[in-house]
């Protein structure tokens, strides 16, 4: 916790210190624009480094997240019941994030304001879509290796998908692997933290280097995306509430009153991870049991991050839009059943997001410069996003303990109810 929190405030003191050193270079500096290109040097070390652990990250938290599911009936019938509750919330998050970037069009007005970074050598964008004979062709990687290799994040959840499923129906045999598997995605997770800490200078430099080259002019900009992407979580919450109030009626108020902890937690952390005990144990004094909770809860970690979701086609067409690039209807639907998919290999910690746009901008033609546009401000955008990860996982939790009658009445009694 102490760890997260001063990683926040390193992330502030660099977002203030690159618009405070990117103002003096862009007044005082007879070239700000090659200062800004020096910045751009250290941002594209950032990026790489998180594309260095996209295989592995994903393959992982995905393999583990299915084998772990097991295979006897009852754990199956639950499985498919939370699985079909974390497609539909995924339909609704990832539309939502789509139907609000084409009605704000918020990357015109940073296509206007000429902050937008430079390509560099991939200037020659290709704008056209992938058609359906290429997603199809491009869904199974002919060697797994290959995919890893060059970063095919929808080729490699496909496999993983594969894998995890296969490991599960083998049961104890392939138990010291998924532990292996499990093994790697706990060092992965401590690689991506390594990673992360790296994300001061990367915000510092990046905020520098647009201020230096555009001016203080471009925070405006930024406050009316992130004010658009706000009502858009609004809304979110909302819909969600809505959608659990058809199932839980009334008591869906009491739940989001049993969650209200853990989801200032995650706002303040940027980490619906942080949140996940307290989740627990707000969705037990609601009613749910333990055993349920234990095992729903886990897999909506990696299956039903709502908020990010939504962050995903809202963010990644926010690019596309500031670059001029025109996504027609079937291309932005085709973007958001890849999203639908790589967004299952996202973990519930900080900035993840980034990890799984930066993946999905390549498969469409989208510079991935266009992420240095949102790494100023991510950090306000995950804290917005992990508070309502927590929403969505509490109100999925819940709904799925009400179809399988397993939901009971409220406690006050904080224990942890006895598994049954």
């Amino acid at each position: 916790m102490k760890n997260r929190n001063r990683l926040t405030t390193y992330i502030l003191i660099g977002l203030v210190l690159g618009i405070v050193v990117g103002y003096v270079a862009n007044t005082t500096f007879a070239d700000p624009a090659g200062f800004a290109d020096t910045m751009a040097l250290i941002t594209t070390l950032f990026l790489r480094l998180i594309k260095m652990i996209i295989a592995p990250l994903v393959f992982s938290t995905l393999v583990v997240g299915i084998a772990k599911m097991g295979d006897a009936k009852e754990v199956g019938r639950i499985g498919v019941k939370a699985l079909g509750w974390f497609i539909i919330a995924s339909v609704i998050s990832l539309s939502l994030g789509l139907l609000l970037v084409n009605l704000f069009r918020p990357g015109d007005a940073m296509a206007l304001s000429g902050a937008v970074p430079p390509v560099g050598a991939s200037s020659g964008i290709t704008t056209s879509g992938l058609t359906l004979k290429d997603f199809i062709t491009h869904l199974v990687p002919s060697s797994i290796f290959d995919g890893m290799a060059r970063n095919e994040i929808l080729q490699i959840v496909v496999f993983s998908i594969f894998f995890g499923t296969a490991a599960a129906a083998v049961g104890a045999r392939a138990t010291p692997l998924i532990d292996a598997v499990d093994g790697i995605a706990h060092i992965m997770l401590k690689v991506t933290g390594y990673v992360m800490n790296f994300a001061p200078l990367a915000v510092f430099a990046a905020v520098a280097g647009v201020i230096a080259k555009s001016g203080l002019g471009v925070l405006s900009t930024y406050g009316i995306f992130m004010a658009e992407f706000y009502l858009g979580i609004i809304l979110l919450w909302v819909v969600l509430i809505l959608i659990g109030m058809a199932f839980l009626g009334p008591r869906v108020l009491r739940l989001i009153s049993e969650l209200k902890e853990p989801t200032i937690l995650a706002y303040t952390c940027a980490s619906s991870e942080a949140a996940f005990p307290k989740t627990l144990e707000g969705l037990e004094r609601f009613g749910v049991k333990n055993r349920l909770a234990a095992f729903v809860l886990p897999i909506g970690y990696s299956f039903n991050l709502d908020g990010s979701m939504m962050y995903c086609t809202f963010a990644a067409v926010f690019i596309a839009q500031a670059y001029g690039i025109e996504l027609d209807i079937s291309t932005q639907l085709t973007m958001m059943l890849v999203l639908m998919l790589t967004s299952k290999g996202m973990a519930g910690v900080p900035r993840a997001s980034l990890v799984v746009i930066a993946a999905t901008l390549a498969q469409f033609n989208i510079p991935e410069a266009g992420l240095l546009l949102l790494l100023g401000i991510d950090h306000f955008l995950d804290m917005a996003r992990s508070a309502t990860n927590v929403i969505g996982n509490g109100i999925a939790t819940a709904v799925v303990a009400k179809w399988e009658g397993d939901l009971g009445e409220p406690s006050k009694d904080p224990a942890v109810a006895p598994l049954r």
